[in-house]
């Protein structure tokens, strides 16, 4: 039977999770489904890219397809996570009202942290990540992503503990997420070390 990790400090509580949730909160009490890399993931980023955009115009000043189903050979949660730049994320005005229209849903709001603002999509299961045009996250998000492109040995590691961790019961998907931290920050480590 899947153990049920034991919340640490690195894990959200669910008090501070309602606060930063903007719709209801509802705990996931499961384990964590993980598949194969599938190959029509970029071209369901490419359809959302293309959403996005055709609805923000030059408001979208990059959109970006992140996350593990943007790493060929990387087991994924089967979602699509998408990185938006806006000149500024905290003027939800400026763009969640004609996303809204498109059929976009703002779930998180994170002011402490870089302004983030995440949306599910309309009708693919889709993470889109709003920060704003300077937010040190955006490069962070993109060297991971492309140092796990051409790093099989670290893509393969972080893939042995997402396998490893979805196979507890977590309380919310969030606390997965942060349990693979010390993961994500080793790799980092050698990302940007690499790039000095």
């Amino acid at each position: 039977m899947p153990s049920t990790p034991n919340p640490g400090p690195e894990l959200i509580s669910d008090e501070d999770l309602r606060k930063l949730t903007v719709t209801e909160l509802t705990p996931h009490n499961a384990t964590i489904t993980l598949v194969d890399y599938d190959p029509r993931w970029p071209e369901l980023f490419a359809r959302e890219a293309d959403r996005i955009t055709a609805a923000l115009g030059q408001a979208a000043l990059r959109v970006e397809h992140v996350g593990s189903t943007s790493v060929p050979g990387l087991v994924a949660k089967p979602i699509i996570d998408i990185l938006l730049v806006v000149p500024d994320s905290g003027d939800e005005s400026g763009y969640v009202p004609v996303l809204a229209e498109a059929g976009y849903v703002l779930r998180i709001r994170e002011p402490d942290w870089f302004e983030h603002r995440l949306l599910k999509g309309p009708d693919t299961d889709v993470n889109l990540h709003v920060f704003s045009d300077g937010a040190a996250e955006i490069a962070r998000m993109v060297r991971f992503r492309d140092w796990l492109r051409t790093n099989p040995a670290d893509r393969d590691r972080y893939a042995r503990r997402k396998r490893e961790l979805a196979k507890n019961t977590w309380r919310h998907v969030q606390h997965y997420a942060d349990a693979k931290t010390a993961v994500v920050t080793e790799i980092m480590r050698r990302a940007d070390a690499a790039a000095e």
